[in-house]
């Protein structure tokens, strides 16, 4: 397994060239979104690595004239600079480090939402519903988690890049001379000496270089971890967090013991694994390669210290000069060391990235449209389904076949049919989620595909099957966003059956829903904090009152009544009628019962419309519906 990972690793080695343009375009994605984050990063860093030069140099001018004249004015000037330079730099360093550390966290919290949810708003529905492009994510997300590599990973190198580079410049202007002063008249000549000093000089460069090196042979094996990291990593959060911190798992956790299951679980796939991996990590080559770069660090302060000592030793400068030159050289020396290694680092972490943008890139296929969608005060709409098939990506059946429907306005339109007969599908293609395979859908007579998509996903209202609730107050979950007609929304929740329900709510719309969501640790509300637990049926009915906010002409509900008792099914279903009076509803519903409140009725069966009519007339007819009530009937005898 560990050759085969390791081939299919060497192919995704970049070049250096690939390197460079991946991390340029990571630059530009982070500029573009947070310039604040980069240029305080950058002004701190820069400060960081610069400010311990100053006492380095003025102390060696001090200790140069306390060994020399001793000139009380030369030692004021150079105490009073001191003083001046360490305070103004280090209240600008301070300064600049809160200014970094807001716009770190900011920049951390923000893109881990931004970049990919932006991105699975923006692309095709039909890429985001396939589960590669789902599993691309997960990688993502894992590798991050479990590798620390990705876009956070960019912006640690970018920081030691940055306080390297500063190093290595600070320390090229403060030891320069060390190099170009010569040695004391007598020893000038003396090419014995002169080749010491080339040897040490060399021994020096070689140490800085060693660490890069061995980090690079080091990091080798990171990629035949990545793979495996990204199971574990799953294992870990579905078994160590999930399992046990859900709270609607507790139920079954206690009846069938799941916690001995996810005990053992995490004892074969956690435990083991992250011990085989502790003994990989710190054993064999890579051991030695992390124990080579440590003490390459303190040989390559020994050369220093034996360098400098020499020199000075051999009169080339002062006793003072010596601290200056030893600290200069050696920082200049750990930044290109620190240069060197970050750079492997991010040869490595450009490989990581670049399956980010690979997901980042995924192509968006549909047809935007441009048409307005015509607001019409009258909702005279009418849709029309016109010999509509469609088949999957990837799929070799068709999940509809040869559809023809048409409905209107204030019409009351049930779809029924077993599972998997096609009913879902038909609502995702008339919110064009997907697009038909063949056929068209019309609106007003033109292709939906010609309009403007967010325009003509705004005249629908839907309710889904599995819909979600946010851990927000119940007024901004409503209306769907934080600031909304209060009286609107409450009418909503009365009209859905939630007048009694809110009367009880000490905070009204302000009332929180739910007490484990990250939202409500933040809220600062004391009126709202902790929360409050809805049932399943209340919140359907919040969900039905969201669809009625939004005010769209046409309203879908995907089983809308599943969670509630038949009183309360019949006094939704009598509210909408006498509420939706100017709205087309769509209902899926597998309790048939509901169809008697609609106008017409489709019955699908493997992807086709088998059957049309009323609630009566279908009885009549003796078809698949006539079996599908009778076969409910049964149960209520």
């Amino acid at each position: 397994m560990v050759i085969h990972m390791n081939q299919e690793n060497e192919k995704e080695k970049l070049s250096g060239r690939e390197t460079v343009e991946i991390c340029c375009r990571t630059m530009k994605l982070m500029w573009e979104n947070f310039p604040r984050n980069i240029v305080s990063s950058i002004l701190y860093n820069m400060m960081k690595a610069l400010t311990p030069y100053i006492p380095l140099y003025f102390s060696a001018q001090l200790l140069n004239e306390l060994a020399g004249a001793r000139r009380q004015e030369i030692l004021t000037k150079w105490v009073l600079l001191l003083l001046i330079l360490t305070f103004i730099s280090g209240l600008v360093t301070h300064l600049l480090h809160s200014w970094e550390t807001v716009h770190r966290h900011i920049s951390y919290w923000e893109h881990q939402s931004q970049f990919y949810s932006r991105k699975l708003l923006e692309a095709d529905f039909d890429k985001i519903d396939d589960a590669v492009t789902l599993d691309k994510l997960t990688q993502i997300e894992n590798n991050q988690t479990f590798m620390g590599y990705g876009i956070n990973q960019f912006m640690i190198h970018l920081e030691k890049i940055t306080v390297a580079f500063f190093q290595v410049l600070g320390g090229i202007l403060l030891s320069v001379s060390l190099f170009t002063l010569p040695l004391a008249e007598q020893y000038r000549r003396n090419m014995k000496l002169n080749m010491v000093f080339v040897g040490i000089a060399a021994l020096i460069v070689g140490t800085v270089f060693l660490p890069a090196l061995l980090g690079r042979v080091e990091r080798s094996h990171i990629f035949e971890w990545a793979d495996h990291g990204v199971k574990l990593n799953r294992v870990f959060f579905a078994y160590g967090f999930d399992l046990y911190q859900n709270k609607s798992n507790a139920l079954d956790m206690r009846i069938y013991r799941q916690d001995l299951f996810g005990d053992n679980v995490l004892g074969r796939n956690c435990r083991d694994s992250i011990t085989s991996m502790e003994a990989i990590l710190n054993k064999g080559i890579r051991g030695f390669c992390q124990a080579g770069s440590a003490m390459s660090s303190y040989l390559m302060m020994g050369f220093i210290y034996l360098y400098v000592c020499l020199k000075a030793w051999f009169g080339a400068f002062g006793i003072g000069s010596v601290t200056q030159y030893v600290g200069a050289v050696n920082s200049m020396a750990k930044g290109l060391a620190e240069l060197f290694k970050t750079a492997a680092q991010v040869r490595t972490n450009a490989v990581f990235l670049k399956k980010i943008f690979e997901f980042l890139d995924i192509p968006n296929e549909m047809y935007q449209g441009t048409l307005t969608v015509e607001k019409r005060s009258d909702r005279d709409y009418e849709v029309e389904f016109r010999d509509v098939s469609f088949r999957y990506p990837n799929a070799s059946e068709y999940a509809l076949r040869h559809v023809n429907m048409k409905f209107k306005v204030g019409e009351r339109l049930a779809v029924v049919g077993r599972n998997g007969s096609g009913k879902t599908t038909f609502i995702k293609l008339l919110c064009r989620l997907y697009d038909p395979t063949e056929g068209q859908i019309l609106l007003n007579g033109i292709d939906i595909r010609k309009y403007d998509y967010q325009e003509y996903l705004s005249i629908f209202s839907v309710v889904f099957q599995d819909f979600q609730l946010l851990a927000m107050p119940v007024g901004q979950n409503v209306a769907a966003g934080t600031s909304y007609d209060a009286v609107r929304v409450e009418d909503c929740l009365r009209k859905a059956g939630l007048g009694d329900w809110l009367e009880r709510q000490e905070a009204g719309l302000d009332t929180f829903l739910y007490r484990d969501g990250m939202e409500a640790r933040f809220h600062i509300d004391k009126a709202v904090q902790g929360g409050v637990e809805v049932s399943g049926g209340e919140e359907q009915k919040i969900a039905l009152a969201r669809s009625m906010y939004r005010d769209a002409p046409f309203i879908i509900l995907d089983e809308p009544t599943a969670a509630l008792d038949p009183v309360s099914e019949y006094e939704v279903y009598t509210h909408f009628n006498d509420i939706m009076t100017d709205c087309t509803a769509i209902y899926i519903s597998h309790r048939l019962a509901s169809c008697r409140f609609c106008d017409e009725i489709a019955v699908f069966h493997q992807g086709s419309v088998i059957e049309q009519g009323s609630h009566e007339e279908l009885l009549g007819r003796g078809g698949q519906y006539s079996e599908l009530w009778y076969a409910q009937a049964e149960y209520y005898k």
